[in-house]
């Protein structure tokens, strides 16, 4: 009996670690599939029916111009979170917002969202967006882009690039992502799922790292189209995307400083000759040291007067009048080459005395004979 219980326990132990072994193999294949539809349970009332045993609080402070908008939509903010049972306070004096839980808020994380609600409005986000972070599934990120250029001219022009001409590279990236992203200032406000979040992250870095946005996201685009395939689901899809190599490429195509390389010789160069080896040559070994001195004194008095000439002649240039250009005068002589023709002058004046002086009448009188005239007198 002793023996065959013995023999049972060995086989149930045998059993159990087989079966073991299985359950392990379908739960690793199965944690890489989401059952569609699923969803994690709402946090509820009855999961913590005590409350919370502390009360916490979070506040941020907001800009100037912040303040109006602030003062419009703050009965919407109380309403949004109170539902959660969050007391939220508004200080125009000091500027800031603050967050805290009361005795009967029962979820702890939801203070949590309650400070990432204020975070967002006091980064000009509008209150339509901002209160997507109350949701379950829902995260923001506040991304800090102001250190990341030195100069101010090229930051404001690659914070641009990351917005677009009319912010159609800032739509493409929501459209992919499936978050809602916010440049202002020194910050990109990002709001939306997880994976989307982590995919600004890195397209608003590589932006400011000098990195085209239109790349990253292209390569958005290829994973979007893979991840429909469930045949490549568990692939690698390094083969599909693209691999874009940053090409430094300079102004000139020649260098400045041409190298040519010489022809390889087996025999090293010949030895330059030394300053003995020259005075054994030119025989001024052999001098004397007085013969030596008195040759070198020469030839240094010999340069210092070379310098001393140079050197007065650039004094002397200063001195010397610079050349004059000659002056022409103008001649107003008549040509003695033409002859005057004086019967034609003569002929000129001859006309102009014939001519009479005055414009002709417009209605000249008639012309009466003498016999008309004494007609005319005797019938008077």
């Amino acid at each position: 009996m002793a023996s065959s219980t013995k023999e049972g326990s060995v086989s149930e132990t045998q059993s159990g670690k087989k079966s073991k072994k299985n359950t392990n193999q379908v739960d690793e294949s199965q944690l890489f599939t989401v059952p569609d539809g699923w969803k994690e349970p709402a946090f509820t009332k009855d999961d913590n029916p005590t409350g919370l045993l502390e009360e916490s609080s979070f506040a941020t402070l907001f800009p100037k111009y912040r303040e109006a908008y602030l003062k419009e939509c703050w009965p919407l903010v109380q309403k949004a979170l109170g539902d959660s049972h969050i007391k939220a306070t508004l200080d125009l004096i000091e500027g800031s917002i603050t967050v805290c839980t009361t005795k009967k808020t029962f979820d702890p994380y939801a203070v949590v969202r309650a400070r990432d609600l204020i975070k967002l409005l006091a980064r000009s986000v509008p209150f339509e967006q901002a209160v997507r972070i109350l949701e379950d599934g829902m995260a923001c990120d506040i991304i800090k882009i102001g250190t990341l250029v030195r100069t101010r001219e090229r930051f404001v022009k690659r914070r641009q690039r990351l917005i677009g001409p009319k912010g159609s590279t800032l739509k493409a990236l929501e459209l992919l992502t499936n978050c809602y992203v916010m440049v202002q200032g020194n910050t990109v406000s990002a709001l939306g799922p997880f994976n989307g979040l982590k995919e600004v992250r890195k397209v608003v870095l590589d932006t400011m790292k000098n990195i085209h946005p239109i790349y990253n996201i292209k390569t958005l685009m290829i994973k979007r189209e893979l991840s429909k395939d469930p045949e490549l689901r568990l692939q690698s899809w390094e083969r599909f995307l693209p691999n874009f190599r940053h090409k430094n490429l300079t102004k000139r195509k020649e260098p400045k400083k041409k190298t040519t390389k010489k022809e390889y010789t087996p025999f090293p160069p010949q030895q330059p000759e030394s300053q003995i080896d020259k005075e054994l040559a030119t025989g001024e070994f052999f001098l004397r040291e007085s013969v030596k001195k008195r040759k070198k004194m020469e030839e240094i008095k010999v340069k210092q007067a070379e310098a001393l000439t140079k050197r007065q002649e650039e004094r002397n240039r200063a001195f010397i009048p610079p050349k004059e250009k000659p002056v022409m005068k103008k001649t107003n002589k008549a040509p003695s080459d033409a002859k005057i023709n004086i019967e034609a002058i003569k002929a000129k004046v001859r006309k102009a005395k014939t001519k009479k002086l005055g414009a002709p009448s417009v209605n000249p009188a008639p012309q009466t004979t003498p016999a008309y005239d004494k007609k005319k007198k005797n019938k008077g």
